[in-house]
């Protein structure tokens, strides 16, 4: 299995991985609204044999005051593949080519006994405003020292609905 980022080629090989790991439309529809916005920061796949298998998503959010934060989303593996590290791998890939890209925090509305294994917390999300706030599944990573000290008020892209 390699990772690596998503080309134009891969969009219909992603949505049907996106579609069959959610059992809906949805988030393969967010997925192409993200591109059409130009607010995708980092897009990964991960590959087995010439097949995607997998497919993550990172985007930038809207904040104020002004920081780079980035939102986690969504993560897609395949039904028949999930289970066996790809969507770890997508995470760990992702989050290290935000940190690379200079995002300060990433956010990430998720399953709560998923993401901490890459540091998301809910605590860590205390000080981000967003209507998500109050759920259990709204968590944060700061990337950078001290980046959720502050208060912050966040928006995902427009295609997050």
């Amino acid at each position: 299995m390699i990772i690596r980022a998503a080309a134009p080629e891969d969009h219909a090989s992603i949505a049907a991985v996106v579609e069959a790991a959610f059992g809906r439309p949805d988030e393969a529809r967010i997925v192409d609204g993200v591109r059409a916005e130009g607010a995708e920061l980092v897009e990964l796949v991960a590959e087995d044999a010439g097949e995607i298998i997998g497919h993550v998503l990172f985007s930038r959010m809207s904040v104020s005051p002004p920081h780079f934060v980035a939102a986690l989303g969504p993560l897609a593996v395949a039904p028949r593949r999930q289970n066996r590290g790809a969507g770890t791998a997508l995470c760990r890939a992702g989050i290290g080519a935000c940190r690379e890209l200079g995002a300060e925090v990433v956010v990430v509305l998720g399953h709560p006994a998923y993401y901490p294994r890459f540091g998301f917390s809910h605590a860590a999300a205390a000080k981000l405003a967003s209507p998500y706030a109050a759920r259990s599944a709204f968590m944060a990573l700061a990337l950078t020292d001290g980046a959720l000290d502050e208060p912050l008020k966040v928006g995902y892209p427009a295609a997050f609905g």
